[in-house]
């Protein structure tokens, strides 16, 4: 007897138990023919890797489902689309997602199948973004562009003033000038292209009409979705609101704390896992600002939009270039549609004219979402001649070979430098080792704790994968035995002085989060891990800490949101699943002065070449109505 496509394709191993039984669970319910127990199980599988749906056009490559376990036996030879459509559609278990009566599965026009839950939340998210793509009614544009004019810089010598003449879009500008005339901003930028300097900018022009206008403040919340990026989120706009002339009323209106998105909305309600506020119970806020919005899943931004009042302004930020959330989605990457920015209707435009004198490019049929997006493209990090920012644009480009001549060009070898993964340095060590010990020095040799925490952040080694050969579990072993082959540490026991401890696990009690970096001190003759808290050094005692690990090295994922003086960029010997585009570029992008990457030619290459391909509609339901 020849065994179901649902047997088959469990005995070639691309299946979890979790995708398996998930199937067979809908068998139970009747109604479900073989094709249709097939895709489920592999729509579960989609979503385990990050998918919001199951492509039925891509199913003839099964490289997007994880192959860990062993692929042996003959290959397995997918069904036709058309049989798997035809077997879907005649199932009661499917439906379009019309239906009063709820189906499991969810089939769109286009062969996309979802899980249910993953179909509402993509419908939910999009229906929820587009309602919020207005513009702001009653707002003075004369007013405004004062306050704009006062806040960024002024035209160039030779301009006219806007209202007798127009002139070039600047887009720090412009990012604001849509903030404040729409109740959505989404601004896209790099690393160092002034998203946190501009969004400051933002929050004071956006108080100081509030008090001008109603004599009250408008509420706001910062908010990210780890510990860490709130953390840096509260820090830069404390540091942009020290550069800036404010009156002592609109200063006090602007937070000086941000929150992780799960925190703001309440933690889980029940076994329902639902969050306290909800599209009945909002947030009370006037002004949502969310950072490192690429992070962000689905699901999570979703329930976040729906739990705005319908009248509360949101600003998304994030880099739509960065490495995606590990959950399912791809959010930002959906949201930003390269063709329809800088193309923007022509009433969006005239409110900017007469605000600013800019001038925007129009196209007939502009979507509202299109009045939403600002990219900012120029780097203040990186000079225009500086080897990483080159080599970024590179990897994002694509152009695998480009970025391995600026990786071996000697032009930029103070900047970016590609070495072999065996590499040795001139004593004969391995170079990882040299690279590490010279690194990791400067902190180890610091006496005071605060100041061993600034250094702590001036290194790191970054790896692809988390465990193996090449990953953060064995190299954080080895970096101990070579550090304290150099005498620069004394490892005895699980705690000692100097070793550098990651946050894994949320704990809003103690007020750590996943992410947070400390490092264990001595304190007479006690132990301590010291961390950098909003009211300075904090120190806790080892057996009190949350779920942790030594952060010697760690992984490009959890990297994100974090910025290092130089980092060593490890890559596995052969091309890996995990390696993509968008994962070489954030690690690249960490450094802000010097990046070292160990792998060979073929494994960069590769990496460049492969770009995220999640699968998704939302992008098609915020641009195709």
């Amino acid at each position: 007897m020849t065994a179901s496509l649902l047997e088959q394709l469990w005995s070639y191993g691309v299946l979890s138990p979790l995708d398996y039984h998930f199937a067979r669970s809908l068998e139970a319910l009747g109604g479900a023919n073989e094709e249709t127990l097939f895709c489920a199980a592999l729509a579960s599988r989609a979503v385990q890797m990050g998918h919001v749906c199951l492509d039925l056009g891509r199913l003839p490559d099964l490289r997007f489902v994880d192959r860990s376990s062993a692929e042996a036996g003959a290959p397995f030879v997918c069904p036709a689309a058309e049989r798997l459509l035809a077997g879907l559609r005649a199932s009661p278990l499917c439906g379009d997602g019309q239906a009063p009566a709820p189906t499991p599965l969810v089939l769109d026009p286009h062969g996309r199948l979802y899980l249910q839950r993953y179909a509402q939340h993509e419908r939910r998210l999009a229906d929820a973004l587009l309602a919020r793509a207005q513009p702001v009614a009653g707002v003075d544009l004369e007013r405004l562009g004062r306050r704009l004019r006062r806040r960024f810089a002024a035209p160039q010598a030779g301009a006219r003033e806007p209202q007798a003449g127009v002139r070039e879009p600047d887009a720090l500008e412009l990012a604001a000038t849509v903030a404040a005339l729409q109740q959505l901003a989404v601004i896209c930028g790099g690393p160092g292209t002034g998203k946190t300097t501009t969004v400051v900018k933002i929050l004071a022009l956006l108080e100081e009409q509030a008090l001008e206008d109603t004599g009250a403040p408008l509420g706001i919340t910062l908010l990210a979705p780890t510990g860490k990026a709130a953390q840096r989120l509260a820090s830069s706009v404390a540091s942009g609101l020290d550069a800036l002339e404010l009156a002592e009323p609109v200063r006090a209106a602007i937070p000086g704390h941000a929150s992780t998105i799960h925190r703001a909305l309440g933690g889980g309600r029940g076994a329902s896992g639902r969050f306290w506020h909800d599209a009945d119970n909002p947030l009370p806020a006037d002004l949502v600002v969310v950072d490192e919005v690429s992070m962000v899943d689905l699901v999570l931004l979703q329930q976040l939009v729906s739990a705005l009042r319908p009248e509360a302004r949101l600003i998304l930020l994030g880099d739509k270039d960065q490495l995606t959330s590990v959950e399912a989605g791809a959010i930002l990457g959906d949201i930003y549609d390269a063709d329809a920015a800088a193309r923007w209707s022509s009433a969006f435009a005239e409110r900017v004219r007469a605000a600013t004198g800019q001038t925007l490019r129009t196209a007939p049929n502009a979507s509202a979402l299109s009045d939403c997006l600002v990219s900012l493209e120029q780097s203040h990090r990186y000079a225009a001649d500086s080897g990483i920012g080159r080599l970024a644009r590179a990897i994002n480009q694509g152009a695998s070979e480009a970025a391995l001549e600026l990786l071996e060009s000697s032009r930029t070898s103070q900047d970016c430098r590609r070495f072999e993964p065996d590499a040795r340095s001139s004593a004969g060590q391995p170079l990882l080792e040299q690279l590490a010990s010279s690194g990791y020095r400067p902190f180890l040799e610091s006496t005071d704790p605060a100041l061993k925490l600034t250094r702590l952040e001036g290194y790191r080694v970054l790896c692809a994968h988390r465990q193996g050969t090449d990953g953060v579990e064995r190299l954080n072993a080895e970096i101990e035995r070579w550090l304290a082959r150099a005498g620069l540490i004394l490892p005895e026991g699980r705690f000692y002085e100097n070793r550098p401890v990651l946050i894994t696990r949320n704990d809003y009690g103690l007020g750590l989060f996943n992410g947070d970096v400390g490092v264990v001190v001595r304190e007479g003759d006690r132990l301590r891990v010291c961390f950098q808290g909003s009211d300075g050094l904090r120190f806790l005692a080892p057996s009190r800490l949350p779920p942790h690990e030594t952060v010697f090295a760690m992984t490009i994922h959890k990297s994100q949101g974090s910025e290092f003086d130089a980092v060593s960029v490890v890559l596995p010997e052969t091309p890996s699943p995990l390696l993509s585009r968008e994962l070489l570029y954030t690690a690249v992008t960490r450094a802000r002065r010097r990046v070292d990457v160990l792998g060979s030619r073929d494994v960069i290459r590769a990496a460049v070449s492969r770009a995220i391909q999640r699968a998704s509609g939302l992008h098609d339901a915020l641009w195709s109505r």
